[in-house]
């Protein structure tokens, strides 16, 4: 669910105002139902709970206390739990649009596509004025890889509304993805003005950078926005920049500095804004792209531009050597990203879908998972033996080292990914059916990685095909090797 404030973030779902709600019988039941709703707003989630547990007592088929029990518990991170309640609620009253819309994205959410694409035509038959059903619509014609579909109604969105933020995001992801750069940069700008955008900087009177030379002397400042795989993805503009500029400082969280450290001519690296040197224009890492003019043939991709530290290689290789059987491949596996990514349920595997891959003689898997996904572990029984450095792999310093001493890296999209990428080393990728825009479309390849191969999803949140494809890629290469011998 989301708040008035965050409704340009991307798909969700919208309360109905309940004012002096339907008429009914039950003295105090329009009460309670704006009390429901105004606790809702608030996110005071248990208190909305239990006043509608209340209502619904009262009058089990009033549909707008349904529909609100079911916003809340998709608020509540219980999508399935949420669909029934707004079933009833539509059953009751089918022509309120805004059951139709919210439906729909709760169907996209637990991978029911065409059962959204349903819900979401008829909420726009019922209301074609509402830019936030042309939006659901749009995401779920992105996550269909219906492109041209996904992007006519983000127009749509933006057509009733200018201003709509994630109307312009949807363009840009779908632009992108299909590898028009030209729209895609122009409108990837408009994820700043996302509801649930964080400030890129404090208030400041100094310009974006629009790609012009500064005078010696000033300083552009670059700011590592977004997660930590789009940091490392675009610090290969970080020279570029420089280029142009001759003084420049990077903001960034601690976790990325010796990322940031390692690009040629970087000055200050600082994450307290009360470092922030004097600056003469600024720019988001994310922003380069657009003001290089980077198209699909001109992504620069000068490989590797991280390199590991010696010294933790050498510490992690003797590591290695005391951990694993002598003569065993060594593959770096990770499996699933951070949970609060707003793609997560379709970008993220399981342990257990490694299952092909760990049944393979002379294998070993070094785990590199990280968070709460690591648990899984405690119910691997591969054939393969499974090390798990997760606990003692205290940055990214420490993921580059491990990285050098392995053979491959197998994972899902993650910063990992983008990490071995950078330094060159072989990286397969597991992606979904609708992959996040930088994959591309219908390639195996990827022009920002040249050492990245990519396995797809054939169908919607399946994985099994993808590992055994990779599985089968590797029997194969070990079948050629040994033909070599």
């Amino acid at each position: 669910m989301q708040s008035s404030e965050q409704a340009d973030a991307g798909p969700g779902l919208g309360a109905m105002a309940v004012g002096a709600a339907q008429p009914s019988p039950e003295e105090g039941l329009p009460r309670l139902l704006a009390l429901a709703a105004e606790l809702e707003a608030k996110g005071q989630l248990d208190e909305a709970e239990a006043v509608l547990g209340r209502v619904l007592a009262m009058a089990p088929d009033t549909p707008i206390a349904l529909h609100l029990s079911g916003i809340v518990a998709f608020r509540r991170d219980r999508p399935a739990e949420a669909v029934e309640p707004i079933e009833r609620a539509i059953a009751l009253m089918p022509t309120a649009a805004l059951f139709h819309r919210n439906l729909c994205e709760l169907y996209r959410k637990l991978g029911r596509y065409d059962d959204a694409l349903a819900a979401g035509r008829r909420a726009a038959e019922l209301d074609p004025a509402d830019q936030h059903v042309w939006h659901n619509l749009s995401v779920l014609h992105y996550h269909r890889l219906e492109l041209d579909r996904a992007i006519e109604c983000a127009e749509q969105a933006v057509a009733l509304d200018p201003t709509f933020a994630g109307a312009h995001f949807g363009i840009a992801e779908a632009s992108l993805l299909r590898g028009d750069f030209a729209r895609g940069w122009e409108e990837y700008q408009w994820r700043f003005r996302l509801g649930n955008a964080s400030p890129l900087l404090p208030p400041t009177d100094r310009p974006r950078w629009d790609g012009k030379r500064l005078q010696r002397g000033k300083t552009l400042l670059l700011i590592a926005d977004q997660g930590y795989g789009d940091a490392i993805q675009f610090a290969r503009y970080i020279g570029w920049a420089a280029s142009r500029c001759r003084e420049v400082a990077v903001a960034c969280s601690p976790e990325l500095q010796s990322v940031i450290a390692q690009q040629p001519k970087v000055g200050r690296i600082f994450h307290h804004w009360d470092e922030t040197p004097d600056f003469a224009a600024y720019c988001a890492l994310s922003g380069l792209p657009r003001i290089a003019g980077t198209r699909l043939k001109t992504i620069p991709a000068q490989i590797p531009y991280l390199r590991a530290d010696a010294g933790k290689v050498a510490g992690w290789t003797e590591r290695l050597r005391r951990l694993l059987p002598k003569g065993y491949r060594r593959i770096g596996i990770v499996w699933a990203g951070r949970p609060t990514h707003t793609n997560d349920d379709n970008r993220s595997a399981t342990l257990a879908a490694f299952a092909p891959l760990a049944d393979l003689s002379q294998i070993a898997l070094v785990s590199l998972q990280k968070g709460a996904a690591q648990a899984q572990i405690g119910g691997y029984w591969g054939r393969a033996p499974l090390i798990n450095l997760g606990p003692e792999i205290g940055d990214f310093d420490d993921t580059m080292a491990v990285l050098e001493c392995l053979e491959l890296v197998i994972t899902v999209d993650t910063a990992v990914a983008h990490l071995a990428g950078t330094m060159g080393k072989p990286v397969w990728l597991m992606l979904p059916y609708a992959p996040d825009w930088r994959w591309l479309l219908d390639r195996d390849d990827s022009p920002w990685y040249p050492t990245a191969r990519l396995f797809r999803q054939t169908r919607e949140r399946s994985w099994a095909p993808v590992v055994a494809a990779i599985t089968e890629e590797i029997v194969r290469n070990r079948r050629r090797a040994k033909d070599l011998l």
